[in-house]
């Protein structure tokens, strides 16, 4: 995690009462994992905010870091200069976006005034090109003229449906648009979903997928998602209980663009994604990629010599280059 981030983070629940925090974080976890699109903030207040931003901005910056890398590999010669954050409540996503370009101005659209006001105070004079904007999140929503990218970091699935399709419509009037929901069959539902209303709306998708047509992934059978390694602060294990110093944040995504930015910046078809964990046998590794012509599996062996070895430091996410 961003260094200045998790020294940001480190005083936060200090003089919150832990049986708060604990309430706290137990009803974010119920929100988060649960279907309850609603039409009013999620944060209330400062314990809300307070125990959100420890429980899951950690996890929330490194999903979203692992999708700018993604998005910034395949158009390494383009950095934003304006950038808008939905719902960006205490800034995770910005935060990930000053980690991967710099130069930019940030400005975080939220409903949640607690959630503005602590994300103000933990970026003081670390990101201070960022501007905070109290915005209902939903119909009527627009981005200012200009705008280079808009990120919408677990958002969409505390929306309704209707304001979902707002928030996707507005952002979709940027340049380039990265949405990152949770790594759940709904959170890849709600990503697809957006990703056809990005592909209709004339963007063209540079990241995870090969390609900007439909998805292979047959809904109920499979879903797409990505792993980002979080370590774990005192803090965030104080919050969230258990010992181990880390743990795997699971998370769907899609980068898309303009095409005539892409072309600009040279950015072809997006290459070939591992998208399941290798799994590494003896001799040999099972690569399970989506390709430009459907989902396959690659077994690479050690008769393949270096291309073997590249296939054992592969990680789930990565481009990789399937034979024949």
């Amino acid at each position: 995690m961003h260094d200045e981030l998790r020294a940001a983070l480190a005083g936060l629940l200090d003089g919150l009462p832990p049986t708060q925090a604990a309430r706290a974080v137990d009803r974010l976890i119920a929100n988060y994992r649960g279907r309850t699109p609603t039409d009013a903030p999620v944060l209330r207040d400062r314990a809300d905010v307070a125990a959100y931003a420890a429980y899951r901005m950690p996890a929330t910056f490194e999903a979203v870091r692992h999708a700018l890398d993604a998005f910034a590999a395949r158009l390494p010669g383009w950095s934003p200069a304006a950038h808008v954050d939905i719902g960006g409540g205490t800034g995770a996503a910005s935060w990930a976006v000053a980690a991967t370009w710099t130069g930019h101005r940030t400005t975080v659209y939220d409903w949640a005034e607690p959630a503005l006001d602590l994300g103000r105070e933990l970026a003081a004079g670390v990101l201070p090109e960022t501007d905070w904007q109290r915005r209902v999140i939903g119909a009527g929503m627009t981005v200012p003229e200009g705008t280079d990218l808009v990120t919408v970091s677990y958002v969409l699935g505390e929306l309704r449906p209707e304001d979902r399709r707002a928030v996707v419509a507005a952002a979709a009037g940027a340049q380039a648009v990265v949405l990152i929901e949770p790594g759940t069959p709904d959170g890849y539902l709600r990503i697809r979903e957006a990703r056809g209303q990005l592909t209709d709306a004339g963007l063209r998708v540079v990241a995870p997928c090969p390609h900007s047509g439909a998805c292979p992934i047959v809904p109920g059978e499979d879903w797409c998602h990505m792993s980002a390694r979080v370590a774990r602060s005192s803090l965030h294990r104080q919050v969230k209980g258990g010992s181990l110093p880390y743990e795997d944040e699971k998370f769907s995504y899609v980068a898309a663009i303009r095409p005539e930015v892409a072309d600009e910046h040279g950015a072809g078809a997006a290459p070939t994604r591992i998208v399941r964990k290798p799994q590494l046998r003896k001799g040999q590794v099972l690569l399970d990629l989506c390709t430009e012509r459907g989902l396959r599996r690659d077994t690479v062996t050690k008769r393949h010599g270096e291309r073997y070895k590249a296939a054992r430091d592969a990680e789930w996410g990565d481009a990789w280059e399937p034979a024949g």
